[in-house]
């Protein structure tokens, strides 16, 4: 389909031999299809990223637009192993109570209370009847 498509890129006329096509809809001239952040051209021997009909690399897509650690920001490597607590995501290393700094393990009990962690030394037990007249205050 050379000379009937249009860049994605640049929004000219492809007529070059070659094209690339990032999605079944979008297809670039080779030198148009560059990382919309850093600039770095993106071919069939990096992975490309699209948002909003933008292209990426990886890396700046991850740190642009993929979760982050709740408590350092940073973004997950794909080999990361993480916590979670309810819809906050942290890496291991950073899933530390908040008071004492001390790490959180899988099976440790833990408060959430807004964005801070407690381990159950530092949150302690609801104290006698507590529940029947409500939640302690902060």
């Amino acid at each position: 389909r050379p000379g009937l498509a249009l860049c994605a890129g640049c929004g000219g006329r492809i007529q070059d031999p070659f094209l690339l096509r990032v999605s079944p809809d979008l297809e670039w001239h080779v030198a148009c299809l560059k990382c919309a952040e850093c600039g770095q051209p993106l071919d069939e021997t990096c992975t490309c990223f699209l948002r909003d009909g933008k292209a990426y690399c990886k890396r700046d897509y991850s740190r642009l637009f993929g979760i982050k650690c709740a408590q350092c920001r940073a973004a997950f490597s794909s080999s990361d192993l993480v916590m979670r607590a309810r819809d906050h995501v942290y890496h291991l290393e950073c899933f530390r109570c908040t008071a004492c700094g001390r790490q959180l393990l899988p099976g440790d009990q833990f408060c959430l209370r807004e964005r801070d962690l407690l381990c159950r030394a530092d949150h302690g037990p609801p104290p006698d009847g507590a529940a029947a007249r409500g939640p302690r205050s902060p």
